[in-house]
């Protein structure tokens, strides 16, 4: 039967043990200078190398190699005979299924006969936490004063349900979790090793896939290998569920947009359709987790497809980090709450809810993803920048008459929800973009949008989208329009109360980056 690749490519020896550095070295040095104690506790999270150093451990201390310091060398007869499992002196237990007093009681009893093969017994405790609290007591007078020939190795994940009085008489060990670095450089290793094609951004999934977790990113990329295809990120997204949906995509759209009808109704959808609570969840947040990333600075996540960049993109930049900060914690809150629901999908509804009420107030009105690059009707798009500086040369000095129109202002506010929903009934991806703009006023027959970003400004460019909503604006306002996208300088509340927040002034200090130098 074949190995599974973890097992086949399990340290042998303290150089290949890949990211615990820090434990690696203290126990060489502990080796090589006789120098071994007599109770070890290894804690960390799961496929970091506890068990796997514990067995180097064993090997070290029965090594027959004369020279300390090159122990373990797996050569001599007892390194061979760990390797292959039979040496008598490792004793390796499962305390999840020998939870009992009598279980460790039994261990007591026989802990004083003499080793078999080596110098030492090795005991390995695995997951030590899952023993009773009597069965801890009876292992305390044993762990403080074993006989000579006798060492502990206590692993677990949950170093806190450990009693005080056992850590007190152990050395204690932390693992880490393994960098995505090292993940990745590991998997290329091996790749070629077994002659496994595969590209970077799979093995980058992977090893984020598997969370610190050496021994899981192995795992995966042996159910990978096993499909007989070269592992490519689609085929890595496809087999290990991750590969973002559509259904994800779109909620996050109503979420932005704060259409809750919409967003539940793509909840019940993926419900329907036997999608995993949990699952659905850790999807959406993991989505979510991509466009904070995006905010932070991280122009690619890396385990997204190239096709996917600029929706991600666009959805980073229509929402404030804040809020988004806010709303993966809700989500991440409803991942784990879905487990002891009896309503599975109520923690998600819950969740949606709040995300969108949690928005402000202005939020909610009239904003959210995605930008519009300018066009007149009939006109291809022109530079972000020249669009701006043709805007301003229109707009004359505050000692000028205003060119705006009233009447047609007051006919946009009155019908933009009407133009809001047939936008949306066309191409809801664009309603979501549209509501992502703060701020918009008629200037002549040039409707003006400003946006939070130039990223925002600069992502809707597709002459069809600009025709669209120019059309259906001319339609509902009764009038040839054109659309001009800026960048929102100012806020509200940087605009004077002396100042119409309707007028002129307020549009170009909003929209043009204008400054008051002087009230009169």
């Amino acid at each position: 039967m074949p190995q599974a690749l973890y097992r086949k490519y399990r340290p042998r020896r303290w150089d290949s043990v890949i990211g615990q550095d820090h434990v690696i070295q203290t126990l060489r040095n502990a080796v090589a200078s006789e120098r071994v104690g007599h109770a070890y506790l290894f804690a960390g999270p799961r496929g970091t190398g506890k068990t796997t150093t514990a067995r180097l451990l064993a090997k070290a201390v029965n090594c027959l190699n004369p020279d300390p310091s090159e122990r373990p060398c797996d050569e001599c007869e007892h390194c061979q005979a760990l390797n292959s499992g039979r040496f008598l002196d490792l004793i390796e237990i499962d305390a999840a299924s020998n939870t009992s007093v009598d279980d460790v009681r039994d261990l007591r009893d026989k802990i004083n006969f003499s080793p078999n093969q080596g110098r030492y017994k090795v005991y390995v405790i695995d997951e030590v936490h899952m023993l009773s609290t009597a069965a801890f007591n009876a292992l305390l007078k044993t762990l403080e004063e074993p006989p000579p020939h006798a060492i502990f190795i206590l692993a677990t994940t949950e170093v806190h349900k450990i009693p005080a009085t056992v850590l007190s008489r152990c050395q204690r060990h932390e693992f880490r979790r393994i960098p995505v670095t090292l993940i990745v450089k590991t998997l290329e290793d091996l790749s070629k090793e077994e002659d496994i094609q595969t590209s970077p951004e799979a093995l980058t999934l992977i090893a984020r896939q598997s969370t610190g977790s050496l021994r899981d990113a192995i795992s995966l990329l042996d159910q990978l290998a096993s499909t007989g295809e070269p592992i490519s990120l689609e085929l890595a997204q496809s087999v290990l569920g991750t590969a973002t949906s559509q259904v994800v995509i779109e909620l996050v759209e109503a979420l932005i947009a704060c259409d809750m009808s919409s967003g539940l109704e793509r909840i019940h959808q993926a419900l329907d359709s036997g999608s995993d609570v949990r699952q659905f969840a850790r999807q959406i947040v993991e989505y979510l987790r991509n466009l904070l990333l995006i905010q932070l600075g991280d122009v690619n996540p890396g385990d997204v497809t190239p096709e996917m960049a600029d929706q991600i993109k666009g959805h980073a930049g229509a929402m404030e980090t804040s809020h988004l900060l806010e709303v993966i914690r809700l989500f991440n809150k409803a991942a784990v709450d879905s487990r002891g629901s009896w309503q599975p999908a109520l923690p998600l509804e819950v969740a949606f809810i709040a995300a969108c009420q949690s928005q402000s107030p202005g939020a909610q009105q009239n904003s959210k993803p995605v930008p519009i690059t300018s066009q007149s009707p009939g006109e291809g798009s022109s530079p972000p920048s020249e669009e701006v500086e043709s805007i301003q040369e229109s707009i004359p000095s505050s000692s000028g008459s205003s060119p705006v129109d009233d009447s047609l202002s007051d006919s946009l506010n009155q019908n933009w929800p009407q133009v809001m929903r047939l936008v949306r009934k066309e191409r809801p991806n664009l309603y979501a973009l549209l509501n992502s703009c703060q701020s918009r006023h008629m200037h002549g027959n040039i409707l003006i949008l400003g946006f939070a970003s130039d990223l925002l400004r600069n992502m809707m460019s597709k002459r069809e989208d600009i025709t669209l909503v120019q059309g259906i604006a001319s339609q509902v306002l009764g009038t040839e329009i054109a659309i001009r996208c800026v960048i929102t300088a100012a806020k509200s509340n940087d605009i004077p109360t002396e100042v119409d927040d309707d007028g002129m002034v307020a549009s170009a200090l909003r929209d043009l980056g204008g400054e008051i130098v002087d009230i009169q």
